[in-house]
């Protein structure tokens, strides 16, 4: 386990192009169609034979009542955080700070590409599945894409649990800790703040958070890397 956290560090060696486009194939395309079939497996199971789980209907209005005020100011912080805009910009700075920081570039676009390969999953199964969103007062404007998966959390997922494997590089074992704890609470706080806002059910979230860790995992060992 040592080895996955640090193979970038434990081997610094410049891969060629050619070894990129190999890998990437290889190691995340392949693995994100299968990925796609499960995402969108679940959401027609969800949207067909399960009938759309009447139970989420409940959870649903359960974040209803227990909406306050505060708790609004909160989670519209929250939702924030896993917009497109919002992540496109932090992806953008996470590559050019660690790029200067380390000078490899094959390690730097690791964030992004767990973002993008995250994203182009999450568009097209929303497309083929076309959930509708939960019938309650919505806090946000809707976006044109549907419920499932949610993308906000499937985002926030694949950026921040990619942040988390980086911060396995702090020296100083509390700050490293509080880094990595951070960064696994910050996609699952995104996902209970859009149902609390009446945008996702639960299971919207669930595969959200499933789609974006697995691009995060996927990305993170896009590369061969000898140990």
């Amino acid at each position: 386990m040592h080895a996955f956290w640090h193979r970038y560090q434990t081997d610094t060696s410049r891969p060629t192009a050619q070894q990129v486009r190999r890998d990437l194939a290889r190691r995340v395309l392949l693995p994100a169609v299968v990925l796609w079939c499960v995402v969108v497996g679940l959401g027609l199971l969800i949207t067909g034979p399960l009938g759309n789980l009447e139970g989420e209907y409940a959870v649903n209005e359960w974040f209803v009542q227990q909406r306050t005020p505060a708790l609004d100011a909160v989670t519209t912080v929250l939702s924030a955080i896993g917009q497109t805009e919002f992540l496109i910009g932090a992806c953008v700075l996470a590559i050019a700070l660690t790029w200067w920081r380390t000078r490899q570039w094959w390690y730097a676009i690791v964030p992004g590409l767990a973002v993008a390969v995250q994203a182009v999953i999450f568009l097209s199964s929303s497309l083929v599945v076309g959930r509708e969103r939960p019938d309650v007062d919505q806090l946000d404007h809707a976006p044109p894409t549907s419920s499932y998966p949610s993308g906000h959390t499937g985002a926030a997922a694949a950026f921040y649990l990619t942040l988390a494997m980086q911060a396995q590089r702090i020296e100083r074992p509390v700050l490293r800790w509080l880094v990595t704890v951070l960064c696994v609470l910050v996609p699952v706080a995104v996902g209970v703040a859009r149902a609390y806002r009446g945008m996702h059910s639960p299971t919207d979230v669930i595969v959200g958070f499933l789609n974006g860790a697995t691009c995060a995992v996927l990305s993170w060992n896009y590369l061969r890397r000898t140990p």
